[in-house]
């Protein structure tokens, strides 16, 4: 198991950005793909973005693309979302989430093992 610990979130106004961090320890960080999901109260939790173990391909959901960024650093062993132009529908508890077997990627919530605490993210307008 990896343990995970988001940072970052809070209360901000529409069209305001905010950077998420999660930061990993206990298994090789490099080797796994990241995703942050939410989940906004009464709704699913739900996919926002993945990178796989390297960097190199991404994932984004429709409602996000073109304003989120999922970035990572294997070195510090932290997984990043940038969120700009944020709207109330981005309100949600945000998940950063590792995969459950290396090498893989990820595209729904059983393709991850392994999950950070949550951290709110709340945008008012």
């Amino acid at each position: 198991q990896v343990q995970l610990v988001e940072s970052g979130g809070g209360l901000v106004q529409a069209g305001d950005s905010l950077r998420l961090s999660c930061a990993a320890s206990g298994r090789t960080f490099s080797i796994y793909t990241m995703g942050w999901f939410r989940q906004a109260p009464g709704k699913e939790r739900e996919l926002v973005a993945r990178i796989n173990w390297s960097g190199a391909d991404t994932y984004y959901a429709d409602s996000v693309k073109f304003r989120f960024t999922i970035s990572r650093d294997n070195a510090k062993n932290t997984v990043y979302l940038l969120m700009n132009r944020l709207t109330p529908e981005d309100t949600a508890v945000y998940y950063c989430a590792a995969s459950k077997l290396p090498y893989t990627l990820g595209y729904t919530s059983a393709d991850f093992g392994s999950w950070g605490q949550g951290t709110q993210v709340t945008v008012s307008s």
